[in-house]
């Protein structure tokens, strides 16, 4: 069986897990106050140019999503997400749970269209009820989006200018963040998004490390009392040092950015295969996630040696599914899986 089922099925990257070990037996304070985690931090800084930026570390996506839309957030407010969002599909009402409405916007590819947007806004505060209503505090994207595709700086731009004019948040995940900085359609740099973006994460789990998530706040914009708020919520980490280890190592040597483009040349060439062998995509997508229709019955014998994920039914006898790349794919996977389609 070879495996493409998501960008996180093994652990983590040698060169973390060897950090972890020859660190072990260190005596370190808790909570993300260890030398590792401040090492980690600096770092991350220097790589966004953002010297004022405030870095602080969470386990995983959905943690960091549900800490940050409600930490930022005043409970009158509700933030805005593509239909197809990670917010508003995948985290089992996380972000309700925590108080605050997912507002969703019809997506283009995955997308949220700033001109979409900028009617949605103004068209709320054109409503003479809409003291009302719940208010659109913040704006949630995702990049890579779920569907892999990107925005380019030009987007990014246009919807910050949006949430500007309305003085709203905007809140980008990057838990894929690595593959779509380092797709060759990637047109943003780690420092366009510090700079246009209020707060976004570098992502983790799904580029090399176990687990974790690097939060960074870059407008002087750190709720107070974060900590305190992080620990309210079940989500903060004793032994942070397992984080800053990690991220240390990640943005030591690029790291981050060597390991996700090896991600996004498998994808590429995975991509080729199946093009090769006269199969369509749903979706065109630049980054390691890739989108393919299959016939019913073919997908069920490639069932049997191949693991993906199911994404969607396309018709009655075609579904779509996913099969994603990661730092860890390997020649003898992509030779696995050209010899299983036939």
């Amino acid at each position: 069986m070879v495996f493409f089922e998501s960008d996180y099925i093994a652990g983590a990257h040698p060169q973390i897990m060897k950090r972890l070990a020859e660190t072990n037996l260190e005596c370190l304070s808790g909570y993300g106050t260890d030398k590792y985690c401040e090492s980690a931090r600096e770092k991350i800084r220097a790589a966004c140019r953002c010297e004022h930026a405030e870095v602080e570390f969470l386990v995983g996506g959905t943690q960091a999503n549900a800490v940050i839309i409600s930490t930022m957030l005043r409970d009158c407010e509700g933030v805005i997400a593509a239909k197809t969002g990670h917010v508003s599909v995948h985290e089992a009402g996380a972000i309700e749970y925590t108080g605050n409405k997912v507002l969703e916007l019809p997506e283009q590819n995955g997308k949220i269209v700033p001109d979409v947007l900028a009617w949605y806004v103004a068209d709320f505060y054109a409503d003479a009820n809409h003291e009302h209503m719940v208010f659109p505090g913040m704006v949630y994207l995702s990049h890579p989006t779920e569907y892999g595709t990107l925005y380019t700086k030009q987007e990014l731009e246009a919807i910050a200018d949006i949430c500007h004019q309305y003085g709203m948040t905007l809140f980008l995940d990057g838990a894929r963040l690595g593959y779509g900085l380092m797709s060759r359609e990637s047109d943003m740099t780690l420092c366009d998004i510090a700079r246009i973006c209020d707060v976004f994460y570098i992502g983790g789990t799904k580029v090399g490390a176990l687990c974790g998530e690097a939060v960074v706040f870059t407008k002087n914009n750190k709720p107070k009392h974060f900590m305190t708020s992080v620990k309210k919520r079940g989500a903060l980490l004793a032994k942070g040092r397992l984080l800053g280890i990690q991220f240390d190592a990640l943005f030591t040597d690029d790291l981050y950015f060597k390991i996700s483009s090896h991600a996004i040349e498998m994808a590429e060439r995975m991509k080729g295969i199946f093009t090769g062998k006269g199969y369509k995509f749903h979706i065109e997508s630049p980054t390691n996630q890739q989108f393919v229709i299959l016939e019913n019955e073919r997908m069920e014998r490639l069932k049997r040696d191949v693991a993906f994920s199911f994404w969607e039914n396309l018709d009655e006898k075609h579904t779509v599914v996913r099969f994603a790349t990661s730092w860890s794919t390997t020649e003898e996977d992509l030779m696995a899986l050209e010899a299983a389609l036939g």
